[in-house]
Order: C-alpha cells, then sequence, then structure tokens
C-alpha cells in the first residue's frame, strides 16, 4: 500500500513538472514571438523615421563650395490670397490647423526650440534660445503645466481658445540664395520663420506689430510635411503640405531688408516709397536674372531672341503703317480745307474782274493799250534796221 502511494505521489509530481516546464515554454515562446514583433515594429518605426529624416534633412553648404550669396527678409502678409493657407483654418477642423497654432503646440509640447527676434543680428545657437514659458508670459498667453512637467523636459498646455492665431497677420522669413559651385545652380530656400503679433494697445490705434521668436525651417520641416493644406478655393482638396508651399515659393512677400554692413532695413535706406518700390523690383529682377547671365545661350537660344526681335520689329511696323493710315484721313481733309482756303482768293479776282469789266470806257482804254505796245513792239526792229542802212 505504501508503494503504491508513493508511485502515485511521483506520477502526480512528473505531471506537474512537465506541465509546468511545457506551460513555461510556451510563455517563454509566446514571449519571444512578442518580442520579435515588438523589435521587428520598433525597426520598422526606425526605419521610416530615418528615412524621413534622410529625406528631409538639408546638408549645409559651406562657404568654399559656394561663389555667391544673398540673404533676403521678407514680411508675409497673411491678407493677401496667396498666403491665406498660413492663417486659415482660424480654428482646427478635420485635424488641419493653422501654421501659428501648430507652432505653440510643438512649442508647448517642448518639441521645437525657438530662439530670440535680435532684428538682423539673428544667431540660432543654445545662447540665443528662449524657453517657451518666457515666450508666453511675454505676449500673454495663458498656459498651465503639462503632464510630464520636469525643469529638465517642461511641458505645458495652452487651450485652443487662449492661442492668439487671429492676431497673427504677418510672418517674417529668412531666405538664402546660394550659387553652388557643385551643381552650377542657384538655389533658394527658407531658413527661419518668425510669426509677428498685431495687437493696438488703445481702442481706435493702429496696430503695433511684435515679433514673436524665430524657428529654424530644418526643425519645422518634419511636422510641416505631414500638415495638409488647400491652397485654392477652386480645389478643396488638401493637395500639398506646409513643406511644399514654402519649397515651391507660392507665398507672396515683400522684401523688407537684406543683409548689409550697416544692419538698415529698406525702409532706412530709401525713405521716399518710389524709391523703394524701385529697389524691390530691382533685387527681385536681380534675383531672377542672375542665373540666366552666367551662362552662353546655346545657338537654339540665340534663334529665338532674333526670332522674338524680328516679331517685335513686325509688330511695330504694323502699328506704325496702322496709325499711319488712321492720320491719312486727317491729311486728306486739311488738303480739301487748304484747296477751299485757294479757291476763294480766285473768286473775289473775278468778282473784281467783273466790275472792271462791267466799264466799256476803261475797257477801250486798256484795248488801245494794249495794241499800241504791240505795234510799237513790233516796229521796233524795223527801225534798228533801217538806220543801220542808211
Amino acid at each position: 500500500m505504501k508503494n503504491i502511494l508513493r508511485f502515485a505521489i511521483i506520477v502526480i509530481a512528473v505531471f506537474a513538472a512537465s506541465s509546468a516546464a511545457m506551460a513555461q515554454e510556451s510563455g517563454s515562446s509566446a514571449r519571444m514571438r512578442r518580442g520579435g514583433r515588438d523589435q521587428q515594429q520598433q525597426q520598422t518605426n526606425s526605419e521610416i523615421t530615418s528615412r524621413m529624416q534622410g529625406r528631409l534633412q538639408t546638408l549645409p553648404t559651406s562657404d568654399a563650395e559656394m561663389s555667391w550669396m544673398k540673404v533676403i527678409y521678407r514680411a508675409l502678409d497673411l491678407n493677401k490670397k496667396e498666403n491665406a493657407p498660413l492663417y486659415f483654418p482660424e480654428m482646427p477642423v478635420d485635424g488641419n490647423e493653422s501654421l501659428f497654432r501648430l507652432i505653440i503646440r510643438l512649442l508647448a509640447n517642448g518639441q521645437l526650440p525657438v530662439y530670440e527676434y535680435l532684428d538682423g543680428r539673428e544667431a540660432f545657437d543654445e545662447e540665443h534660445r528662449v524657453k517657451a514659458r518666457d515666450i508666453f508670459d511675454r505676449h500673454h498667453i495663458y498656459y498651465t503645466e503639462g503632464r510630464g512637467n520636469t525643469e529638465r523636459n517642461p511641458k505645458f498646455e495652452v487651450h485652443e481658445s487662449d492661442v492668439p492665431a487671429m492676431d497673427v497677420l504677418t510672418y517674417y522669413i529668412i531666405e538664402r540664395w546660394e550659387f553652388d559651385t557643385r551643381t552650377n545652380r542657384l538655389r533658394s530656400r527658407v531658413e527661419a520663420i518668425c510669426p509677428v503679433l498685431h495687437r493696438s494697445e488703445d481702442y481706435g490705434m493702429e496696430a503695433m506689430r511684435y515679433p514673436m521668436f524665430w524657428v529654424k525651417y530644418d526643425d519645422l520641416r518634419p511636422y510641416l510635411s505631414t500638415q495638409n493644406i488647400f491652397v485654392s478655393d477652386s480645389n478643396n482638396l488638401p493637395s500639398c503640405t506646409y513643406d511644399d508651399y514654402f519649397q515651391l515659393a507660392m507665398y507672396s512677400g515683400d522684401i523688407y531688408k537684406t543683409r548689409n554692413l550697416r544692419n538698415r532695413s529698406m525702409k532706412q535706406l530709401y525713405p521716399d516709397p518710389d524709391a523703394l518700390k524701385h529697389a524691390q523690383d530691382s533685387i527681385e529682377q536681380e534675383l531672377a536674372q542672375f542665373e540666366k547671365k552666367l551662362w552662353v545661350p546655346s545657338l537654339e537660344e540665340l534663334e529665338a531672341r532674333s526670332a522674338a526681335k524680328e516679331g517685335k520689329a513686325a509688330k511695330g511696323k504694323k502699328a506704325k503703317a496702322e496709325q499711319a493710315e488712321q492720320a491719312a484721313p486727317d491729311t486728306d481733309e486739311a488738303v480739301e480745307s487748304a484747296e477751299a482756303t485757294d479757291e476763294q482768293p480766285k473768286v473775289t479776282n473775278n468778282r473784281r474782274s467783273s466790275k472792271k469789266k462791267s466799264n466799256p470806257v476803261k475797257a477801250k482804254r486798256q484795248k488801245t493799250k494794249t495794241k499800241e505796245v504791240k505795234s510799237s513792239s513790233s516796229s521796233a526792229p524795223a527801225r534798228s534796221v533801217r538806220n543801220r542802212k542808211r
């Protein structure tokens, strides 16, 4: 009996051990499968992130690879039709939000570094970096501390109604025009963006401009490439992103400054409005014609230019001919009027002659005088001959 009990206990123990081993093996295999899936998913996410970063990353161009560069400051007025995609929608709709709301959300989450606005002396380094709390306090934007807020990694929450998106009516951007000797191409890229608040302290006064901060475009670009917008009233389908909008230069901005030695704006250099407009147009034309002036034109381009000149000359001749035809009736009228004036004195002379002929005595005297003149003229040579004979 004791042997039977021992045997039963041994069997139960072996069965329990085998079941525990099987459970442990199945759990470890499940963990291995789960860990493999997690590792594979994490690897896939890292590959996508690195691919996106590689696609959006712009390698800095050294000064040795450039032969020419010009830094231009533009002011984008959001009241213009071309710049409206940066302002609308005023409130987030279907996951779409305006550019300023996107910037504030990233700034509050600690995902976007911003730098001090120094009016032409910008420096994008840690020394000139500005904290989000200081930005909110300076421009009176209400905020609360967010989840996971620490001193090293501060996070805040700004309610949608507290974001002054409707007061941001202008953006300042820095454009860099560079001629790269590696590719022999002139390219332009946006270096930084600055939102500008329009606020008036007293009612009825003109709104003052308050530049908030600079954001490097390379830091903002990964988020801009995922935000779809529509840029046309005729097509309400979001057909491009914020990144496409800036890369294709679909905006319209006036040049308010170029980098110069004295660090002066265009208004300071050209106080007269006409001179300011002329200077802005000349800079735009210089940028448009810079790359064309670098290369010798091909034969096809020369032929096209000559054909264009001949076409202009033909149009000019045609226009002159049309002007001459239009002026021809006027000359005919002038000739007719001149003929009419010439005929008038003739008529008066005829009237005078008719009056003279009406006197018969004077008419006889004139006839006799003419006869005597004729006779004298005819007799004169005869007398001279007779005198010679004598």
